[in-house]
């Protein structure tokens, strides 16, 4: 990380700068790529002398970031000349007197263009811009249809960000760091782009959890030993017989990620030492002659099962069908000689290549006009226009449509005529209806699945056959949006009832504006989100539909019930920080149970840690009822527009979506006298016994003097299940009463549910 003290000399910098920039002049060199080396070295020059005097944070020359991002995108993602000159470009536009104009007449016009669309989605230097809104991520998927390019080097440019993050402030560290996790890294998973994935996952892992990231990565190097000898023995058998074969391989481990480590052990609620899968091996083989890939790849599948046996419901087939990112290998799990078991995958030196550079790699093996896997590349660019395609999609709502094509696992499912669709694991007969089509999904009534008649709402699994039903009689439904799981689903939908409901919305904006004109009222963010937050919306455009369907009215939802309100109403907006054009007199209007008015509020610095304080009789903080953290548990503030402070746990899925849509507003926290109990979830599971609940209630009770405010328990055949909420001060209490849980005879389980 770029965390240590800056102090090069002016001559060695220079030494430093050539050095980096020779390195990738050499693996530039060392490529399969057609060697343009001049123009290189003119790009190079060109944003050297226009970045001359800018430092990144850190204090190092700024030109030492166009370099690296350059060096990412030729080395880790495979791309050519071409991208190199774009990502040595790629600020200049945005941070100097120079346009795209000077840049296509010094290096023509694809270069421009690769450069110009990075200037529509750039972050600044690395400051208060560097990390993009929802806005940015539309402008993002924009340029993939133009050239895949851009956002293959946007996403070389956030590995750099990410890689040097240490130098960045603590709440820009959570701002980037969860909008790595919640976008970046999913796209790097679709584009194929394994390694890169992985290590933006890792990263953003170790600035959010830093403590969990370096005790998972202690246990997995404490145990690297251990590992290895498990490993040689499981790969000894394997190494004679593809010897025997005489097949030309390579064969290696490869280590579970620790953020996949982590996510596993939280999602499964186990400790390190029950993940068994800790590494998975490799085979990648070159295919003899006159041999096709897929034969070889079933030559190698049955020597393996030769020698160990195979867990029937854990064999994976990408060969016949690809992933949508175009990944394609054999994966099969074996029973090792030591009881686990262990995944296998097969791959030739090309789907090797493509799995790791993804669809960058494609182009290396494009023969005569489009790949398959370049077909698939554009039916998902086809899926994520649909969603641009959207005229007025709320922000937050778009990053969740997006993911929701993002990073999902797959399932492959086939209409009566044969006709194959790749979908995101939970799609159901209403997402296939509206894959086909528009009009198709809008008049869906039912499906049949394997001949069987279904609800729309059923869910489907991987090889089902779908037949989708329809009646002009029906039309969309709001409660269908809980039905779909695909992009194109929700968009389509979502258009469709807008355009149903838009007569409605049109009346209701006219009923609103015509109160802020009777009512001498100005509108600012502030007012808007407050009017939304009173009538429980999240767009102007609920609030109009709500207004213009007589579901709700301005009276109503202001308690203002006499034809004499409309003054009782002004005030209160002027009372609660609406403002207006009369909003100076506000002071008089306040009352008790507003508690202290936004003007008596201590300002917030947000560049600031911000300490968290709580006497048991007043709090500088709230907790978000969405997760419930408790001290000790690594969280975030976020500024409330009434200028309050949430508290969120990292963790939290909402906590995700305001550090992806609403960066700006991310506080770093810290807890320190915080005197107040908080309520724990905790679940017990083990084997029955008779005197066991007395057991764990006593305890808890009195052994640790823990307040018990629920217990549930329930008992299924010779296993019960334990579901407790306690009163604690910090999760060091949690921890230790899960600790003394344990020790009880017959408890295999104790956590604290988050």
């Amino acid at each position: 990380m770029d965390s240590k003290p800056y102090n090069l000399t002016p001559e060695e910098e220079r030494q430093l700068i050539d050095s980096e920039f020779d390195d990738l002049l050499q693996g530039y060199v060392s490529s399969n790529h057609r060697k343009k080396v001049d123009i290189i070295k003119r790009a190079f020059k060109f944003a050297r002398q226009a970045h001359e005097g800018v430092r990144r944070r850190s204090g190092e020359p700024y030109i030492l970031h166009p370099i690296a991002v350059a060096k990412i995108a030729s080395r880790e993602i495979g791309l050519g000349s071409t991208s190199i000159c774009a990502a040595l470009l790629h600020d200049v536009v945005e941070d100097t007197e120079y346009r795209v104009e000077d840049i296509e007449q010094q290096f023509g016009k694809k270069i421009a263009e690769l450069v110009a669309g990075l200037t529509k989605i750039s972050g600044g230097i690395f400051g208060d811009r560097a990390s993009a809104q929802a806005e940015n991520f539309r402008k993002l998927l924009l340029t993939m249809s133009q050239d895949i390019r851009v956002v293959l080097i946007k996403m070389a440019d956030r590995l750099h960000n990410m890689r040097t993050l240490g130098s960045m402030a603590p709440n820009k560290q959570y701002k980037i760091a969860g909008e790595t996790l919640y976008i970046y890294a999913p796209l790097a998973h679709r584009l194929g782009l394994f390694g890169i994935k992985t290590e933006l996952e890792d990263l953003s892992f170790k600035f959010e959890h830093p403590a969990e990231y370096d005790r998972i990565a202690s246990l997995l190097k404490g145990s690297e030993e251990k590992r290895e000898m498990v490993y040689n023995n499981f790969a000894a058998p394997i190494h004679q017989q593809l010897a025997r074969m005489g097949l030309t391989y390579e064969a290696k481990a490869r280590v579970k990620s620790v953020y996949s480590i982590w996510r596993k052990m939280e999602t499964k609620h186990i400790p390190f030492d029950e993940v068994y899968d800790l590494y998975a091996m490799r085979i990648i083989f070159d295919a003899p002659e006159g041999v096709g890939e897929k034969e070889m790849c079933y030559r190698i599948y049955a020597a393996l099962t030769d020698l160990y046996r195979p867990h029937p419901d854990r064999i994976r087939d990408w060969i016949t069908v690809p992933k949508a990112n175009g990944y394609q290998a054999l994966h099969v799990t074996l029973m090792g000689p030591d009881g686990n078991w262990v995944e296998v995958q097969i791959r030739s030196r090309k789907m090797d290549e493509i799995a790791e550079k993804g669809f960058a790699a494609h182009w290396k093996y494009k023969i005569g006009g489009e790949s398959e896997e370049e077909s698939e590349l554009t039916v998902w660019l086809r899926t994520i226009k649909d969603i641009l395609d959207d005229p007025n999609p709320n922000a937050i709502d778009f990053l969740d449509t997006l993911k929701l094509n993002l990073f999902s696992s797959e399932i492959v499912v086939f209409t009566p005529k044969g006709e194959l669709l790749t979908l995101p694991a939970g799609a159901t007969v209403l997402d296939v209806a509206y894959t086909l089509h528009s009009e198709i999904g809008n008049h869906c009534i039912a499906g049949k699945v394997n001949h069987k008649l279904v609800p729309l709402s059923q869910k489907l699994n991987s090889g089902d056959q779908v037949e989708v039903l329809t009646s002009q009689s029906q039309t969309p439904k709001p409660e269908w949006m809980s039905f779909l799981s695909t992009a194109k689903g929700k968009t389509r939908l979502r258009k469709e009832l807008r355009r149903v409901q838009q007569p409605f919305v049109e009346e209701g904006r006219k009923i609103f504006e015509k109160f802020l004109d009777d009512n001498n009222i100005i509108l600012n963010n502030d007012v808007i989100t407050k009017i939304l937050g009173r009538y429980q919306v999240q767009t102007r455009e609920e609030l109009f539909l709500k207004l213009g369907s007589g579901e709700a009215s301005i009276d109503d939802y202001l308690n203002v019930n006499t034809s004499s309100g409309a003054k009782s109403l002004v005030s209160r907006l002027f009372r609660l920080g609406f403002g207006g054009k009369t909003n100076r007199k506000r002071g008089n209007h306040k009352s008790e149970s507003e508690g202290h008015d936004r003007a008596d509020r201590p300002k917030i610095n947000p560049k600031e840690t911000y300490i968290l304080h709580d006497d048991g009789s007043e709090r500088n903080f709230s907790l978000a009822d969405c997760c419930r953290p408790i001290p000790g548990d690594d969280v975030m503030g976020f500024l409330t527009y009434e200028g309050g402070v949430e508290i969120h746990a990292l963790t939290c899925p909402h906590a995700q979506k305001l550090k992806a849509g609403h960066g700006d507003r991310i506080l770093a926290v810290k807890w320190d006298s915080v005197s107040r109990e908080f309520i724990a979830n905790i679940l017990i599971e083990g084997i029955d016994r008779h005197g066991i609940l007395q057991e764990l209630t006593g305890m808890i009770s009195s052994t640790l003097d823990i307040d018990i405010r629920r217990l549930n328990i329930e008992a299924k055949g010779e296993v019960f299940t334990c579901y407790l909420d306690v009163k604690v001060t910090d999760t060091a209490q949690v921890d230790g009463l899960c600790s003394k849980v344990l020790k009880i005879n017959g408890v295999k389980r104790a956590d604290r549910m988050k």
